[in-house]
């Protein structure tokens, strides 16, 4: 099973709504959420860790570009992409200005705005803004650190941070040691799977109840795995 990304629809019609929502259930890298109103888009971000939404402009209570700069005034940082009926030059700025990501012109293809949702994912997952659920953390690689439910915070060192990311983009696949090495170490030949073990442990120490029985940082098929 790959990461399941959280994607918010925001729009009014609640047929295209409905529609968007069944379509990209369809693909099981998408847990989907829906809201009619920019207020609930807004409260929506806010309540839980939201990986993308799509935006009407044209909502009932407020411009959703309106909505978009609230959201990134309350610090709100995954990808945005917004929907609209108008296509000219002057409101994509106006979009791209309020904070979005990019631009949909009504009515469109589905493929596309597929496209352009992957696409904005891998390009946040790549940047340092990028924040993931890892077991109850709240993983922020940026600043190399786990922050518990309670709000308590784990330090990273910089290759337990690169560990964790590698180990979470693969879902929850295997990662073979000699693949992490390669990934987090490079070609050194100083470095050897000892050096993994050793990270692997202290990792282990700092996220596991239990580190003697490991369910959040698992060995599998002789490498580890992440149960994200």
């Amino acid at each position: 099973m790959s990461v399941v990304h959280h994607i918010l629809l925001v729009d009014d019609d609640q047929t295209l709504r409905d529609a968007l929502a069944e379509q990209l259930a369809l693909y099981e890298e998408f847990r989907l959420s829906t809201a009619a109103t920019a207020s609930g888009a807004v409260k929506a971000v806010q309540g839980e860790r939201v990986d993308l939404v799509v935006m009407d402009v044209g909502l009932p209570d407020m411009d959703g570009r309106e909505a978009v700069k609230v959201m990134r005034k309350n610090g709100f940082k995954s990808p945005v992409v917004m929907l609209t009926a108008q296509g000219s030059d002057a409101d994509t700025v106006l979009g791209l200005e309020a904070g979005a990501n990019d631009y949909v012109v009504k009515p469109f293809k589905f493929a596309v705005l597929l496209a352009r949702i992957r696409a904005h994912l891998r390009q946040y997952e790549a940047s340092e803004d990028a924040i993931f659920q890892v077991g109850p953390y709240t993983f922020h690689p940026g600043s190399k650190l786990l922050v518990s439910e309670k709000g308590s915070k784990t330090k990273l060192t910089e290759k337990e941070t690169a560990i964790l990311r590698f180990l979470y983009r693969a879902g929850r696949k295997p990662i073979a040691r000699e693949v992490l090495l390669q990934e987090v170490w490079g070609y050194n030949s100083q470095v050897t799977t000892h050096t993994l073990e050793t990270h692997i442990y202290r990792l282990r120490q700092k996220i596991e109840p239990d580190p003697g029985n490991a369910r959040l940082l698992v060995t599998d098929a002789g490498g580890y795995r992440l149960n994200p």
